[in-house]
């Protein structure tokens, strides 16, 4: 494929706010190329900074219009993409101030699926195995704008109990006020 047509396509996905691929939707973008030239394209998108690569198999339009704080729940969901996953422990309660910390280069997620690691340019994603059923993560967790469900307050805390995670740093008194 040539880098202008390539161009054109991730423009098109990017102004619908598709920036984020997994390898194999960026393998149906591209269905017309041979798997050779497929390959070939895609190492010449990364050589000339067009995509990005921050985990495997994971490639980042990196013209989007869209990139920012939140690319990196983008990069989670498709590395659990067939997964429930939602934003817990010291992410979520950092965002309802009820820990002091802000962590800044982490994301901290629950998941149905395997638990790991993922140093990314965009920072680490840590993924935390629950047992939970589908519809106890649904209820117990909210919708929002964003490309993952956040832990109410309770089921954070819960979650942080239930790894044995430190829960030195909340602040009873925020939760109160929550």
């Amino acid at each position: 494929m040539k880098i202008d047509l390539a161009i054109s396509k991730l423009d098109e996905f990017d102004s619908k706010c598709y920036y984020v691929f997994h390898k194999r939707d960026l393998r149906r973008l591209f269905f017309e190329d041979t798997d050779t030239a497929f390959k070939q394209s895609v190492s010449r998108l990364l050589k000339r900074g067009i995509l990005e690569r921050p985990a495997k198999s994971i490639y980042v339009y990196a013209r989007s219009r869209h990139k920012g704080s939140r690319t990196i729940e983008r990069i989670a969901s498709l590395l659990r993409k067939y997964e429930y996953n939602y934003i817990s422990l010291e992410s979520a309660l950092s965002q309802y101030g009820v820990i002091s910390q802000i962590p800044i280069d982490r994301i901290t997620i629950m998941t149905t699926g395997r638990k790991g690691i993922f140093k990314t340019t965009y920072g680490v994603i840590e993924f935390t195995h629950t047992k939970r059923s589908a519809s106890n993560i649904i209820n117990s967790t909210l919708k929002t704008d964003y490309p993952l469900r956040i832990a109410k307050v309770e089921t954070a805390v819960r979650d942080l109990k239930r790894v044995g995670r430190n829960t030195h740093l909340i602040d009873m008194d925020a939760m109160v006020d929550d």
